[in-house]
């Protein structure tokens, strides 16, 4: 006679409660039918089949190589970078220094002596037009980074040449080339003058 072998499960089974008959009034004039008997179910858990897979063989391509290498960033492109940093740093520092004039700034008081009320009223106007330059200055800020996010930062507007790295470094956000800014400073000067 073979050996039975025994399965012991995984996890531990339960058996459902055999159900308490309930007790109902039949009505006499419906004819009742004869109840099946209940089938207690259980479930054997089979234990988790190992799965096998044959390992492919590794094939060293030269593409492979050359595909995890990071690709090399131009010094142009470095320094482009470092100037957006820094962009957003004075940005930053721009509007902390403007929310902290703004608590500091001085409403409008009224002095009993008019040379004290003129000096107020000068000091304020010069903070204003202080804070009106630093807003235009964000504006360019905020250009400045999306035309490096763009990949135009850096080319002049006017003759579409490389603008050079060092007048971006001293002057980040400018849109000119130096030969063109030059230009432009002249004919103003005429105009002017």
């Amino acid at each position: 006679m073979p050996k039975k072998q025994s399965i012991k499960p995984l996890k531990k089974t339960t058996t459902k409660k055999p159900l308490k008959k309930k007790t109902s009034v039949t009505k006499p004039l419906k004819k009742t039918t004869a109840k099946k008997p209940e089938i207690k179910k259980t479930t054997v858990i089979k234990p988790p089949e190992k799965k096998t897979t044959a390992k492919k063989p590794e094939i060293k391509t030269a593409v492979s190589k050359t595909a995890k290498k990071p690709a090399k960033i131009s010094l142009r492109e470095k320094k482009l970078q470092d100037i957006k940093k820094n962009l957003i740093a004075q940005k930053k520092a721009l509007l902390v220094g403007a929310l902290e004039a703004l608590n500091e700034l001085p409403g409008q008081t009224v002095f009993p002596d008019l040379g004290d009320q003129a000096t107020a009223e000068i000091e304020r106007n010069f903070m204003l037009r202080l804070k009106g330059r630093e807003r235009k200055l964000l504006k360019k800020i905020d250009e400045a980074i999306e035309r490096i996010n763009q990949k135009t930062f850096g080319i002049c507007d006017k003759c579409g040449l490389d603008i050079n790295i060092k007048r971006l470094e001293a002057r980040p956000v400018t849109t000119m080339c130096i030969d063109c800014k030059t230009l432009q400073e002249e004919e103003e000067k005429l105009r002017e003058g």
